[in-house]
């Protein structure tokens, strides 16, 4: 039997540990801001800290990832399971800023209700998802004398990540984010429509949070779903983390006049607000309003580029429209809340949004794609910096 070099066994061995442990270990998961101790606000989240809080509420996506350049999605949300052209419920859209295209928001304006899932997408792709949804909507069954569908379907740019002149969303992606919707806890970061979205100059993505009212307040819930892809100076519990990581809007006029392209405070976002409370579309919209607050206390700029929507909607079923041909109604009658009892609410969707954002990015991970690499929010730096402003402990 010949020598074997022990030398040669050892240098072997070595080399094979790391790839043994590559192979039997799986990445750590990154953290949502509650789990490194951040509270944001003064109220309850519900059980799950997610627009899923709100009962009946699914949340379905597909993500796009192919090749060197395809970065892209699609995330739905659906107020409820059934048929929505036969149960649509009350709904609103607030223009923080109209640079963008959110399909379907007129007739929400006009008629304040929602009678499709709410879909979200990459910019040039919202025609090919509406398209999509109109089918789907279509198909349902008892819809077979439907001759018209509003969907609702808002974007934001992923562009620096991913072709958008490609539009490579196809109807199967849509069918599928919608199909798949459920309830339960919702997948965050870089996932569904915010697979290639840019914030505060770090990925971005989708976030959720949900804030819950006391008893004595009414016990409802309000829940909120963000696709983040806008810019400012990140200000996370008030800490200026933007700042003190050296990546924020504005830092090349201010100092060497060198900065990066992602620094910009263009890009748009998208917000979801779904609150089991008995709201008509008119105070739908003033909950909408107050969202953009939400994303404010983050550090937003809102710049000029950033295309800023919140679109709501309540699930109480005694608010809900049931569209009935046999039904010749001329007035229906319905109790909703007061305009003195909304104050409660309008706390709960500003924590709910803020906190929304900051799991946006806190589960996002580094994504490179179009030629560009963005950078996931540094935890461990981020940490610190909160708990030197006593942000955590």
């Amino acid at each position: 039997m010949p020598m074997v070099d022990k030398s040669f066994v050892l240098v072997a061995v070595l080399l094979a540990i790391p790839f043994a442990i590559g192979q039997n270990s799986t990445p750590k998961a990154r953290p949502r801001a509650s789990e490194i101790g951040l509270k944001v606000g003064i109220l309850p989240a519900g059980p799950l800290n997610a627009i899923t809080d709100v009962a009946g509420v699914e949340v379905g996506q597909t993500t796009i990832i192919r090749g060197d350049n395809i970065r892209t999605g699609v995330t739905a949300v659906l107020p409820h399971s059934g048929n929505l052209y036969r149960e649509k419920v009350p709904g609103a859209i607030f223009v923080g800023n109209g640079f963008g295209k959110l399909a379907g928001s007129t007739q929400v304006e006009d008629l304040g209700d929602i009678e499709t899932p709410i879909l979200l997408t990459s910019t040039t792709s919202v025609a090919r998802v509406a398209d999509a949804l109109i089918s789907y909507m279509l198909g349902l069954p008892e819809n077979e004398d439907v001759l018209s569908i509003n969907p609702v379907v808002g974007e934001t740019n992923d562009g620096y990540l991913s072709d958008i002149r490609g539009r490579h969303i196809a109807p199967d992606d849509v069918f599928a984010a919608v199909k798949n919707a459920k309830g339960g806890p919702v997948e965050e970061g870089a996932v569904g429509a915010g697979t290639g979205t840019v914030v505060f100059g770090w990925k971005g993505g989708i976030g959720t949070a949900s804030r819950r009212l006391p008893a004595n307040l009414g016990g409802y819930t309000v829940g909120a779903l963000v696709q983040t892809n806008f810019g400012g100076v990140l200000t996370i519990g008030g800490a200026p983390v933007g700042q003190e990581l050296g990546q924020y809007y504005l830092r090349r006029e201010l100092q060497s006049g060198i900065g990066k392209d992602k620094e910009k405070a263009d890009g748009s976002c998208m917000i979801v607000i779904a609150t089991d409370a008995p709201l008509d579309a008119r105070n739908l919209k003033r909950l909408a309003a107050r969202a953009l607050l939400g994303i404010a206390r983050t550090g937003s700029s809102a710049s000029n580029g950033s295309g800023d929507y919140a679109i709501s909607f309540s699930t109480a079923p005694q608010v809900r429209i049931h569209a009935n041909a046999n039904d010749k109604a001329l007035t229906r009658k319905v109790d909703v809340m007061t305009n003195d009892a909304m104050s409660p609410l309008f706390q709960a969707v500003i924590e709910a949004t803020e906190e929304a954002v900051y799991n946006s990015m806190f589960k996002a991970t580094t994504v490179t794609g179009n030629g560009h690499t963005v950078e996931a929010l540094p935890i461990e730096k981020t940490v610190q910096i909160l708990k030197e402003h006593r942000v955590i402990k």
